[in-house]
């Protein structure tokens, strides 16, 4: 215990402007040509590199992200929807639904993500929430109260120009990040193609996502969506990963596809020649003098790819991870658990130093008390010192 907070204060005292030298040098280098950009470790939520995160911009279609994962969590994946005239008449991307063609909720949602289909995305909202408005704001309380992101507004479920329907890029991040927690969202954002029989459509939808079918080669891409209308430019969300860490790459606002994709493999590249993502384990046991702290979950954070990383407690339960610079990672407020049920710490030298203390301290006492004792009984027998001359 004394030598990790001997090490974690040595590491406190190391200047915080010193920084990760390689990592400074990568993100200079990168030059973005979209009007907004965030580069985000998936599991920690950390952004690694950002270019206008907070701006509101038009997303266009990443809204999908939103309404697919809000359905999904609210929705019965294999309820029947009944295609409405609104649906059908819908500008934009379709998937050409037809009026009264009876479609599973799952097959709508794939045909939302995966061919973009505006068609898809008001036959879900409609049936989600009765009509759309109603279903916009279902779907924007959904994302603050559950998702966490506060400057979001949407009014449909696709992503048409409206004034009143933005986002940013940092919250596109979050939403992404959020949806691919789950499973069913995650196996439907990464699919190539599908074969789709419906009604008024007989065809296989490939993605439009470029590094996603292969057509922009680039290894460990899992999902992907585009977007496009006049007022918002060319819109990309991007997820990838390798064995150190899983990244979301978000651009808003690019010129051109070109554009796009050039920043999305350039903070790709950044984040997997830099970073690494760690963890500590739910229920991990940290201690401050008699004070007992421990995880309530798994703590993820995001480390240099080459660094070594130490965890220093505070009295009041504030766990902070700080790098070999002295750069601080992350902070965590731990949970303070009681004396009587306060679990003893991992390492079994800790605890046996803490065994060793008392008897240290008893060598002094003991000494003292043979002296004593030694005293009485020359007086007792009458020795004499001069007798040993």
């Amino acid at each position: 215990m004394i030598k990790r907070l001997v090490v974690s204060i040595i590491l406190i005292l190391i200047p915080f402007s010193v920084i990760d030298k390689a990592s400074a040098v990568g993100k200079q280098n990168i030059k973005i040509a979209s009007q907004a950009a965030v580069l985000v470790d998936s599991n920690s939520g950390q952004i690694l590199y950002s270019k206008n995160p907070n701006k509101k911009l038009y997303p266009a279609s990443l809204t999908k992200i939103a309404t697919a994962i809000y359905t999904i969590e609210n929705g019965n994946l294999n309820d029947i929807v009944t295609v409405s005239k609104n649906a059908v008449q819908t500008d934009g991307t379709r998937v050409y639904l037809v009026k009264g063609e009876k479609v599973k909720l799952k097959h709508l949602l794939q045909g939302l993500l995966i061919n973009s289909g505006n068609d898809a995305g008001v036959a879900i909202a409609e049936y989600m929430g009765g009509n759309i408005p109603t279903f916009a704001n279902k779907l924007n309380r959904f994302l603050e109260q559950k998702v966490g992101v506060h400057h979001t507004h949407f009014v449909n479920p696709h992503g048409l120009y409206d004034k009143k329907h933005y986002t940013t890029a940092s919250d596109l991040a979050k939403i992404t990040n959020y949806a691919m927690k789950n499973p069913t969202f995650r196996e439907i954002f990464g699919t190539k193609k599908l074969k789709w029989d419906g009604e008024g459509w007989h065809t296989t939808l490939i993605t439009h996502h470029l590094m996603l079918k292969g057509e922009i080669p680039y290894n460990g891409i899992t999902g992907g969506k585009t977007g496009y209308v006049d007022q918002s430019g060319q819109t990309l969300a991007t997820t990838a990963e390798n064995q150190n860490i899983h990244l979301t790459v978000i651009t808003m606002d690019a010129k051109s596809k070109r554009d796009e994709y050039q920043d999305t493999k350039k903070l790709l590249d950044y984040g997997f020649q830099h970073f690494k993502t760690a963890s500590l384990p739910k229920d991990s046991i940290f201690k401050y003098g008699n004070k007992t702290f421990k995880t309530e979950e798994n703590l993820y954070y995001t480390a240099p790819l080459y660094s070594n990383v130490s965890e220093l407690i505070s009295k009041r339960g504030v766990l902070k991870i700080i790098d070999k610079t002295g750069e601080l990672l992350n902070s965590y407020q731990l949970t303070e658990l009681s004396e009587v049920n306060a679990e003893p710490l991992s390492s079994k030298n800790e605890s046996n130093d803490r065994k060793m203390y008392p008897w240290v301290l008893l060598i002094p006492l003991v000494i003292v008390g043979l002296g004593i004792s030694w005293s009485v009984n020359r007086i007792k027998w009458g020795w004499d010192i001069t007798s040993f001359k």
